[in-house]
């Protein structure tokens, strides 16, 4: 029985030492792995705790740019972000469809919804334009937090008052926060008149509030006397359209802004970077469209081809991708342009095929400024239809 006794109790105390030295060879192990790790360069897994403490510090806010046709919306949205997104060109409805540029700084990212110009049923049957232009930039208000009304200052007879359709549009949604910017703010020289338009746009409703500042630059500058007559007359002008259903006087805010110099555009960018509220980011911090690569491709042979033809004729083409493949971060890729008539297509290349290349050649940095990548690109032409002297 002592034996027996015994054998049991030298065979627990080997257990116990057995299950003791796997115990040390796990510690062991785990220790030199977490070790290796280091060495390695590799940094520890993150906790649960810093996964969701990290997701609670993200910001975003989503904004919804809108404005008639060559307000300067896209060129707004590149340049206050730095990134070439929105096509841009100098005519009008450049834009046809709304685009999102995305934009991440720091633990905050913003949204911008870069709008097809607003414009009434009446120029949308005048001009034969896609219904989505109105479609669009409502679906864009719908999913935005905020508004920003772009105002051309630059024209002088529209600069006094708001596009019916911008008025709607603030109205169809005043819960929505929305500001003023008003762009082109270079043209004008008198800082009075620019006073007086801020004055007249918002319905007199920021004159007290925020545009302080402005006030005391203007007492301590006192204008010319060609300038005060001038002023005075703009006084004259604008004294009939105070608390007009042309204005708004819902704004927070109003700001001074040139997209194409980048003035005022610093105080635009933190604005929007204050207003952003707690929240999870919907694109990774790297993406900076939701568009598809071939779209942007696409819509930056159009923007381009608006610029190099006269008229009406860029808006009859029909551009298209061909090939588009990515390899060793170089992309290829070839668009297609199908023209109304063989006239047109010559038109297109000119002589020598010396337009066409100026195009491909100003597309090609066009796209180099969007992907970051070096591209190889070409464009094709051909008529939809013979044309008579052919047949």
């Amino acid at each position: 029985m002592t034996f027996l006794l015994t054998n049991i109790t030298n065979v627990y105390k080997a257990s116990v030492s057995t299950n003791k030295f796997l115990i040390c060879c796990m510690q062991s192990r785990f220790y030199a792995s977490t070790n290796f790790a280091k060495n390695a360069g590799e940094s520890p897994l993150p906790l649960k705790d810093e996964v969701v403490e990290k997701l609670n510090e993200q910001k975003s806010l989503s904004i919804a740019v809108i404005g008639v046709p060559n307000a300067g919306k896209s060129t707004f949205i590149n340049n206050l972000i730095n990134h070439r997104v929105c096509p841009t060109s100098s005519k009008v409805h450049t834009t046809r469809k709304s685009n999102k540029a995305i934009y991440t700084t720091g633990q905050t990212q913003l949204v911008f919804y870069d709008t097809p110009g607003l414009v009434t049923q009446k120029e949308i049957n005048k001009h034969k334009l896609e219904k989505s232009f109105k479609s669009s930039y409502r679906h864009a208000i719908q999913h935005a937090d905020m508004i920003a009304v772009l105002h051309d200052v630059s024209n002088s007879w529209t600069r006094k008052q708001l596009h019916p359709t911008v008025i709607d549009s603030l109205k169809a949604y005043p819960q929505l926060p929305s500001v003023l910017i008003l762009n082109k703010i270079d043209a004008i020289k008198s800082k009075r008149i620019t006073l007086e338009l801020i004055r007249i746009l918002t319905n007199n409703t920021l004159s007290g509030r925020k545009h302080n500042k402005i006030n005391k630059k203007l007492r301590l500058d006192e204008s010319k006397k060609e300038e005060e007559s001038l002023e005075d007359k703009s006084h004259f002008e604008f004294e009939d359209l105070h608390n007009s259903e042309s204005n708004w006087s819902n704004f927070s805010d109003v700001f001074l802004v040139s997209s194409i110099t980048g003035n005022g555009l610093n105080k635009v960018h933190d604005y929007f970077i204050e207003k952003a509220k707690p929240c999870s980011w919907k694109y990774s911090s790297d993406t900076f469209t939701d568009e598809a690569p071939e779209d942007l491709i696409v819509d930056s042979v159009k923007a381009r081809l608006l610029d190099y033809l006269p008229q009406e004729i860029p808006y009859t083409l029909e551009p298209a991708i061909e090939y588009y493949n990515v390899d060793r971060n170089t992309i290829y890729a070839s668009v297609e342009v199908v023209c109304p008539t063989k006239r047109i297509e010559r038109l297109i290349c000119g002589e020598s095929n010396g337009r066409l290349r100026q195009i491909t050649e100003r597309v090609t940095s066009d796209l180099v400024e969007t992907f970051g990548k070096p591209i190889s690109f070409t464009i094709s032409t051909r008529p939809k239809e013979k044309s008579k002297e052919e047949d």
